[in-house]
């Protein structure tokens, strides 16, 4: 039994990763501002967190600290997104990306590091649009450039902490049909499905660290 903790777990692949991950039998910490969809699941531990206030991350990282003092793999789902022409996009829109997106990611890594298993695994969760010489979609420059910056925060990191542990790595996903996805490309269907990508996100944050560390894996088998 492993215990994991996971943002972005109101809908889409985070719900999907917190309930598949405790049928299994792991221990999971859900991170969301909505806890609402959580509530009563067994094995699954919701907490109401705010990524973009590093205060609300300090409260949960209090909380956790007896009851769960090992934390083997951190998966960092959450992501906010707007699809608006560029030139339309605000500075404040385009902080409010960053924040949930890349800074959030910082902090919650920052401050629950004593927690996690120098065997453990960090996971960011990025986007194909983050990746150099992909495809690329117009309205998508706070998103896609946001993801870009988790790349290569993630690259980083896997660097910084090689000799001591725990691995980083990074997952660029391509379509999944999530509500975001419906969000950016109104009326597209993916070819894989919220629960398909879960399953192999899971798998991937308990064994993934035994053969990547500081890399960047495509998985997509379209964009959009």
């Amino acid at each position: 039994m492993k215990t994991l903790v996971v943002t972005g777990t109101s809908r889409g692949i985070g719900l999907e990763i917190c309930k598949q991950a405790a049928i299994r039998g792991h221990q999971v910490i859900a991170l969301s501002r909505n806890i609402k969809p959580l509530l009563g699941l067994k094995n699954i531990h919701p907490f109401s967190v705010d990524l973009t206030d590093e205060r609300s991350i300090r409260r949960f990282i209090e909380k956790i600290g007896k009851s769960f003092p090992k934390v083997d793999a951190l998966i960092n789902n959450a992501g906010s997104l707007i699809n608006k022409p560029f030139l339309e996009t605000s500075n404040e829109e385009f902080k409010k990306i960053y924040q949930v997106n890349l800074f959030g990611v910082a902090s919650l890594i920052r401050l629950i590091f004593s927690f996690l298993d120098v065997r453990g695994h960090v996971v960011n969760i990025s986007s194909m649009g983050g990746v150099q010489g992909s495809a690329k979609f117009p309205g998508l420059s706070a998103y896609s450039s946001s993801k870009g910056g988790l790349i290569i925060l993630t690259e980083l990191l896997a660097e910084e902490f090689n000799k001591t542990g725990p691995a980083f790595n990074a997952l660029a996903l391509g379509a999944v049909q999530t509500e975001m996805l419906e969000e950016a490309f109104p009326g597209y269907k993916a070819p894989i499905l919220a629960s398909d990508m879960a399953t192999y996100i899971i798998d991937f944050a308990l064994n993934g660290q035994k053969f990547y560390n500081g890399k960047v894996l495509p998985i997509a088998s379209s964009t959009p």
